[in-house]
């Protein structure tokens, strides 16, 4: 598709002073999106881009701004120097009205919203944001009880049809992202272009350091292992049984005898691993959970031999800080395996309809052997 072609007019994109994005962003997102949003900048210069962070926790629920305000991605965010305005107060509908008023006052000429979720909504709320502006979002097929789908849609100048997997052969989600930016005129990446990256200050750097020290796993005889069971879903969670148990079985075995355990939980769920992990008194094994900025967890991954983790942000950060990983996930997204298949062992549930707690100790067991 040539920029003639694409869903943004060829002059607007180059008139145009400014262009927003929309998505509904987690951290794996980003650890793909991030190549893309930052290819598009540098080959449009004179575009100041920024982007709206949809929170789809959004609650009215004031016990549960606190960890939404927090929320790492933001930190990762804010240290990208090609996004020149990042709104991120979205949490609450007090502050989702008033950040579409802060969004008005900027008189977008381009909005893109990239949300797969509830798209409808999302073209919606572009308009909203620009009355008079270039819209383009993700559109899917209309049903026949939806008309107001349909007069949603209509709100776009041009709109993304949704993607869809093929089981058979899967394409992976740095591809989907490629067809989007190709379509609203982002230059094309090769596989080295879409490797996911982090560039983590050097005093995240040394914080990781000083941490391993307080847990005297530094100097240490064995190697390192990073094991995260948490997703933001039970589905694709692993029973922290599991990790202890797993944790024991290693430390049978000659190669990782000598080895030290992070065990990674997030922080609302902190106190209740360390009472699970702590009533098996496993040797060498301390917990760990990001609690202060996002770039905690990658500078102590970049630690690591080894990463062991559920289908989450983590296991695509073990590809950008090169580390081997082994990756748990259920048989749904195979999109979503890590895109450094050299350094990645996937091991997927049995059955189609699995969740993860379905993978026994004994098939991670057999994969590290």
């Amino acid at each position: 598709m040539t920029q003639t072609q694409t869903l943004i007019p060829a002059e607007l994109l180059q008139k145009s002073d400014k262009i927003l994005f929309i998505a509904h962003l987690a951290l794996g997102d980003f650890t793909y999106l991030q190549n893309f949003f930052k290819a598009f900048a540098e080959a449009y210069p004179h575009l100041s881009v920024h982007l709206w962070v949809d929170e789809v926790r959004r609650t009215s629920n004031s016990a549960e701004w606190g960890h939404l305000k927090k929320y790492s991605l933001y930190d990762w965010l804010g240290a990208c120097g090609f996004f020149k305005k990042v709104y991120t107060q979205t949490y609450s509908p007090e502050l989702y009205e008033a950040s579409i008023r802060e969004a008005r006052q900027e008189h977008y000429p381009i909005v893109v919203s990239l949300a797969t979720l509830r798209p409808h909504q999302y073209a919606t709320l572009a308009r909203a944001i620009s009355p008079d502006g270039w819209i383009v979002g993700m559109a899917k097929p209309v049903k026949f009880f939806q008309p107001h789908h349909r007069l949603a849609y209509r709100k776009l100048d041009a709109a993304i049809p949704s993607y869809r997997v093929d089981r058979a052969n899967p394409q992976h989600i740095s591809d989907v992202y490629a067809h989007w930016f190709r379509q609203v005129g982002g230059p094309e990446l090769d596989a080295a272009g879409r490797f996911p990256f982090v560039e983590i200050p050097e005093a995240w750097h040394q914080h990781a350091h000083k941490q391993l020290a307080t847990w005297e796993f530094a100097p240490r005889p064995g190697k390192l292992v990073f094991i995260n069971p948490y997703a933001k879903t039970k589905k694709r969670c692993w029973p922290l049984e599991h990790v202890a148990e797993l944790i024991q079985a290693m430390q049978r075995l000659d190669a990782w005898r000598d080895s030290s355990f992070v065990v990674n939980a997030v922080p609302q769920e902190l106190a209740h691993a360390r009472q699970v992990i702590g009533s098996y008194r496993l040797q060498r094994t301390e917990l760990f959970s990001a609690e202060d900025n996002f770039f905690q967890l990658p500078a102590l991954l970049a630690q690591c031999d080894l990463i062991i983790s559920v289908e989450t942000a983590v296991m695509h950060l073990a590809n950008a800080v090169h580390v081997p990983v082994i990756a748990l996930m259920r048989q749904k997204n195979p999109e979503w395996t890590p895109i450094d298949r050299n350094h990645s062992t996937v091991i997927t549930a049995p059955n189609a309809r699995d969740w993860v707690k379905a993978i026994s100790v004994e098939q991670v067991i057999r994969a590290i052997q």
